[in-house]
């Protein structure tokens, strides 16, 4: 790589890690708690919100369902994590839900779960971040003005903290993650010292205001509807859950007990700080409308377009600590930062699944590789490409990008759960130890709870946030199980036509002889080093070919070549209409039509160059002849590499880093550095 793109890349992401180094970037239970658990500790950020979002259609009476709301979410929380629970302890490899599913209930199931995981990863950086940028936007008035540009700066400085490895990124995530938990917590404490034992009245600042509601009196039928609307909405509290069971590889040893243990804890504090805000909200008198402009009023007038309806977190802190406290700020900052940061769980499960689906044919090979960070870099910047798109589009709304949310998360979960009492199944079936079979019983009757729970929730959600903007998340899904079918189906035809056959057909027998051509433009020591490689090889016939694109050049070739009296017959190929490429692809294809037993070698002389910007100048005749030639049966293509001066460049520099040879430099033999001209003869 040349120094040009090297020095930034180091000074952004750090030295690269070997290899054997892979131990070190493991995490601890404290890191791993904000690696993998931002995303739903953040939740409750914006969950709570949305749930009175969606009540405030009925006007504020609705309001008084939203504890039930809040028990529900709880309880499917809780099942949830009991769930998981389960998972990594039966796969702990990392695979999560894919795994799973792809194990248990077939490999359409399995893709079925992964391409819903990849639509709810983008999803969740694409949400995070927007959510972020308004809650900041509450007291900097340039991200809100700026809501795509800001939201687009954050992605990218995310994915480049995220390159630097997981472990370098958990460090930077912990303290802001654990301020904001602190943050709720003592917001929770606070508000029911004041409010129970002081007996203080506490109000939002949008206490004062009315709600004009969009259907008043909502009864029957329309209101379980409106209910179940609303729930699905607090059910983005649930989101990332998953994350953990897929990344169960980046926990230290002992790996299941670790990622278990973080699983319980995520969860507990996910519900206490939910319900504590949905209690606040209600005690202080929050009000929240999908249309504020129009739909709040203050004495009977709407509030109108430049009224900003801020986050519910930010008006219950306002309410309890006071506006302009040092833990309103504290918080508002936290909540601000922790909703960036969120989207991290998305970063560290999404190229995770990337590298399990690509060792499994169903994703370019190129997202199993590692960077040199040891994170998967590819799988990295795919997710932030995919989100920077959904932010563009969707002018970094979280309200509008909230309701593509969730239909993937709880695809995931059903089909998970459901392979899970599939898993259970087959092993009692074998397992003999009556204390065995007893903790198979119980763990079987938790995933299959867990399925029926989160199964009638998909339902829910489907039917209540399809016309919403979910049929735009299930189409993601289509999209991404279709790109990976065919991705595996290429993939797999591939390994069938290269595959090594018993037997030995055609291909395998050697060819009767072996015709040698070297690619000639102008006689010089390239040409001279490819002339000498190509006799070395003893081909059955070894011609020089050139073609001629101007009469004085080849007059002054063929003489030159005659003087040197080389031993190697020269072919000029006219070409009236100045090509190069055309006339030397159909002279091979000539040679091989002539004998179809024969191989034909093509030697091309190629410059090694050491700047950027000399590939742009040398070469690119070499590049469009390898690129047809290669398309050609039984024709090889050999360069043959010459080192010119500015290559030493390119050495030096990588010497810094290690040993490394460059191409041909063993047959460019050693070079004085004050002649610039290689001393072994070509």
């Amino acid at each position: 790589m040349s120094k040009l793109t090297d020095v930034p890349k180091r000074i952004l992401i750090g030295r690269a890690l070997r290899s054997d180094r892979l131990g070190e970037t493991l995490l601890p239970k404290r890191i791993a708690l904000p690696v993998f658990a931002s995303d739903p500790l953040s939740s409750v950020a914006y969950a709570p919100g949305e749930v009175l979002l969606v009540l405030s259609i009925a006007g504020v009476s609705a309001y008084q369902y939203s504890p039930w709301i809040a028990a529900a979410v709880v309880v499917l929380m809780f099942t949830v994590v009991a769930s998981y629970r389960q998972n990594v302890h039966a796969y702990p490899s990392g695979g999560g839900d894919y795994e799973v599913a792809n194990t248990n209930l077939g490999p359409k199931a399995g893709l079925t779960v992964a391409s819903a995981l990849l639509v709810d990863y983008v999803l969740t950086v694409a949400v995070s971040i927007s959510s972020g940028v308004e809650n900041l936007g509450s007291a900097v008035d340039f991200v809100i003005e700026h809501k795509v540009l800001s939201a687009i700066v954050m992605i990218l400085l995310l994915t480049l903290m995220n390159l630097r490895g997981v472990k370098e990124s958990g460090n930077l995530f912990a303290i802001p993650t654990y301020v904001f938990v602190a943050g709720v917590f003592i917001m929770i404490l606070w508000g029911a010292w004041k409010g129970i034992v002081l007996g203080e009245t506490m109000q939002a600042p949008t206490a004062d205001l009315e709600i004009k509601a969009e259907h008043a009196g909502i009864a029957g039928f329309a209101l379980v509807f409106l209910l179940l609307r609303a729930f699905s909405s607090g059910c983005a509290a649930l989101t990332g859950v998953e994350a953990i069971s897929n990344g169960v590889p980046a926990f230290r040893k002992p790996k299941s007990k670790n990622a278990a243990t973080t699983l319980l804890l995520m969860g507990a504090l996910a519900v206490v700080m939910f319900c504590g805000i949905i209690a606040l909200a209600m005690a202080t008198d929050v009000r929240m409308a999908e249309n504020p402009a129009a739909d709040l009023l203050r004495d009977g007038v709407p509030v109108g377009e430049s009224y900003v309806q801020n986050p519910v977190i930010s008006q219950v802190a306002e309410a309890v600590f006071g506006s302009g406290s040092f833990f309103f700020v504290l918080l508002a900052a936290a909540t601000a930062l922790v909703l960036f940061l969120a989207a991290n769980t998305a970063y560290n499960g999404f190229p995770l699944l990337g590298s399990i689906l690509a060792q499994d044919r169903y994703l370019p090979r190129q997202l199993h590789t590692r960077g040199d960070r040891l994170a998967f870099s590819n799988g990295i910047v795919l997710l932030a490409g995919a989100a920077i798109l959904l932010v563009w589009v969707y002018d970094a709304d979280s309200t509008k990008l909230i309701q593509l949310y969730i239909v993937g998360v709880f695809v995931s979960f059903t089909l998970s759960q459901v392979g899970m009492v599939r898993h259970w199944n087959r092993h009692l079936k074998t397992e003999k130890d009556t204390a065995a079979r007893r903790r198979m019983f119980r763990s079987r009757a938790i995933n299959a709870f867990g399925a029926t729970f989160t199964g009638l929730v998909l339902v829910v959600v489907l039917a209540t946030k399809f016309t919403h903007g979910a049929w735009v998340a299930l189409l993601g899904m289509v999209i991404f199980y279709g790109t990976m079918s065919a991705i595996r189906r290429h993939y797999d035809n591939v390994s069938r036509e290269i595959a090594a056959a018993e037997e030995r057909p055609d291909e395998y027998v050697r060819p009767s002889r072996v015709h040698s051509v070297v690619l000639v433009s102008k006689l010089h020591k390239p040409t001279l080093r490819a002339l000498a490689y190509a006799k070395l090889l003893h081909a059955n016939q070894l011609e020089a070919l050139s073609v001629s694109v101007d009469a004085a050049e080849t007059k002054a070739l063929k003489a030159e070549w005659e003087r040197r009296n080389i031993d190697v017959p020269l072919k000029i190929l006219d070409s009236p209409f100045r090509e190069v490429t055309r006339p030397v692809v159909e002279y091979v294809k000539g040679l091989r039509s002539e004998n179809p037993r024969d191989a034909v070698s093509v030697y091309i002389p190629e410059y090694v160059v050491g700047h950027w910007y000399e590939h742009l100048l040398h070469n690119q005749s070499a590049l469009r002849l390898k690129g047809r030639l290669l398309f050609t049966p039984g024709v090889m293509v050999t360069s043959v590499p010459y080192q010119l001066a500015s290559s030493e460049a390119a050495k030096k520099r990588a010497k810094k880093r290690q040993d490394w040879n460059a191409p041909g430099s063993v047959r460019r033999g050693p070079v004085d550095t004050r002649r610039k001209e290689p001393t072994g003869k070509a």
